[in-house]
């Protein structure tokens, strides 16, 4: 009687530690989705010239579910402000663009740091190197089994754009390499205006992953010409 009554008292307690890990996976998921939903109508709303907010952002959300009258009625119109200075970097965690590999169906928000709470939900700007628009290595990071799991198919010649309040910049790759994570020259400057992608390597790595996947790209200016480091 005693170890029946064990048994279920084990039994109850696994469930109950299902149930809670399952709960706290699909706040994580859901987390994410609503950040990265959120961070795209910001960007968009950005380039519209229409200054970004948590109503706003309801508003356009109920106006698509409940209709038109709805979303007027839901929030005052939004208000419209000036450009960022160009030569300001962003602040942590904000928002710098989205980044978009066509052949592989990547599209995806880019915010500055490279912290675990940026890299939950969108690519993240490595502190320290360049900005878009600005001569150097823009080099960015992100999760090997989310964001930037299709890397794992990427090839030379293949085209990147990274779409930017001060428009968009296309790359194209010139090479991908696996680095060891000590390994910081991956993101030093090339002498020109270049875009560096890191994961981490193996894709499907149980744990930790001891590698860097490397992706190197290179811009192209609006004639179609793509700058070529000098080896």
């Amino acid at each position: 009687m005693m170890e029946s009554r064990r048994l279920r008292i084990l039994e109850w307690a696994f469930l109950l530690f299902g149930l809670a890990a399952i709960d706290v996976y699909i706040w994580i998921q859901a987390k994410a989705v609503i950040y990265e939903a959120y961070d795209t109508w910001s960007f968009d709303a950005s380039l519209r010239g229409v200054k970004p907010t948590v109503r706003g952002f309801l508003a356009d959300e109920l106006h698509g579910v409940f209709g038109k009258d709805r979303a007027e009625n839901a929030d005052a119109p939004p208000v419209k402000t000036g450009p960022l200075p160009g030569d300001k970097p962003p602040l942590p965690a904000s928002l710098i663009g989205r980044l978009h590999i066509p052949r592989l169906n990547v599209v995806a928000m880019v915010r500055e740091g490279a912290d675990s709470a940026t890299l939950s939900h969108a690519i993240g700007h490595i502190p320290g190197t360049a900005l878009p628009g600005k001569a150097g290595n823009i080099a960015l990071a992100g999760h090997r089994d989310t964001i930037f799991r299709a890397l794992r198919n990427i090839k030379e010649s293949d085209a990147i754009d990274l779409e930017t309040d001060k428009g968009t910049f296309r790359y194209i790759v010139a090479s991908t390499r696996i680095v060891s994570p000590k390994d910081v020259s991956v993101l030093a400057a090339g002498g020109g205006p270049t875009l560096t992608l890191v994961t981490c390597y193996p894709f499907y790595y149980v744990g930790s992953a001891p590698k860097r996947f490397i992706v190197r790209a290179n811009q192209e200016d609006t004639s179609g010409k793509v700058w070529v480091a000098r080896r």
